[in-house]
């Protein structure tokens, strides 16, 4: 049985959000001490792994929760899923550097814009259609994607890029510099 202080340093997960998971219903402690404060036993750690694992892979917070909550969730066959998808977001990335690389080298004017090309996206897509176009939250995403205009594409990725920045500008902070929440 671990803490809540003890689950946040294993993962970097914060105690709020901890606290903000238990009260949407994502995770609960499977019991409460007299004080108040989560234990969480094999069962909500099992779960918070896939969660972080979702995390990872861009799901929502209510995404997550209408998967883990289906009676059919087959925590097997969705670890396998998470693996293929993250093998896929692995290459994705590691296609990313080189062409940023190359532009750092050569500049802009002698690339090879294979790595952003639109065969390539589909058929993330495609994989992304095969693992999860069954859930009522793919359907409802790719429902309402279907009509996005190429301004809003436009501003869809002026967003990622921004979420993109503040990552890197979190990656390179000292984690010592930071002031440490208590519960």
């Amino acid at each position: 049985m671990k803490t809540v202080r003890e689950v946040s340093r294993l993962t970097g997960v914060s105690v709020r959000t901890f606290d903000y998971y238990d009260e949407i219903g994502l995770l609960c402690p499977d019991r409460v001490t007299e004080a108040g404060y989560g234990l969480y036993v094999t069962r909500a750690l099992e779960r918070l792994q896939h969660i972080l694992l979702f995390r990872e892979l861009e799901f929502s917070l209510k995404d997550i929760r209408e998967i883990l909550d289906r009676s059919d969730f087959d925590r097997q066959k969705a670890l396998d899923q998470q693996i293929q998808l993250l093998r896929i977001k692995k290459d994705r990335l590691e296609h990313l550097i080189d062409f940023a690389l190359v532009i750092q080298m050569l500049g802009v004017k002698s690339l090879n814009y294979q790595t952003l090309n639109e065969e390539t996206l589909e058929s993330y897509k495609s994989e992304a259609r095969k693992s999860w176009g069954g859930t009522d939250a793919f359907c409802e995403d790719e429902q309402k994607t279907q009509d996005y205009t190429e301004e809003d594409w436009k501003v869809m990725n002026t967003k990622f890029m921004a979420n993109f920045a503040e990552f890197g500008r979190l990656i390179n902070k000292d984690p010592a510099s930071e002031p440490v929440m208590t519960e």
